[in-house]
């Protein structure tokens, strides 16, 4: 299971820590560093099952600085697809891709579901 994670982010620090305690295997990887690509993103958007707008960090600086909540209903799902690649501090955290799921943002009920 991949975890994209950013180590100044409180909610992933808290997500990691749940992921820990509950003896979960996991890989991490730095969103900031190693942003998704357009494919990745591609892909688990399709996984999820979610609207693409889950994958936004909405309460990010970028996303209000962009003002991209007036922005993305008028944008292609491909527009946003190659946005997001653009920049990893725009994509919801944590984000989790496991073989048969895919979550964005931590919420220990959906956690508990997905990985016990």
């Amino acid at each position: 299971m991949l975890v994209l994670v950013y180590r100044k982010c409180s909610t992933c620090m808290k997500a990691l820590k749940w992921l820990e305690e509950n003896n979960v295997e996991f890989e991490e990887r730095p969103i900031k560093e190693e942003n998704p690509t357009y494919e990745e993103l591609k892909e688990w958007h399709g996984k999820s099952g979610l609207p693409l707008k889950k994958f936004f960090n909405t309460s990010g600086l970028i996303y209000k600085d962009m003002q991209l909540k007036d922005k993305l209903p008028t944008m292609t799902e491909e527009e946003q697809l190659q946005l997001l690649a653009t920049n990893g501090m725009l994509v919801k955290r944590p984000l989790v891709v496991g073989e048969d799921f895919v979550l964005t943002g931590f919420k220990e009920k959906e956690w508990e579901v997905k990985m016990k």
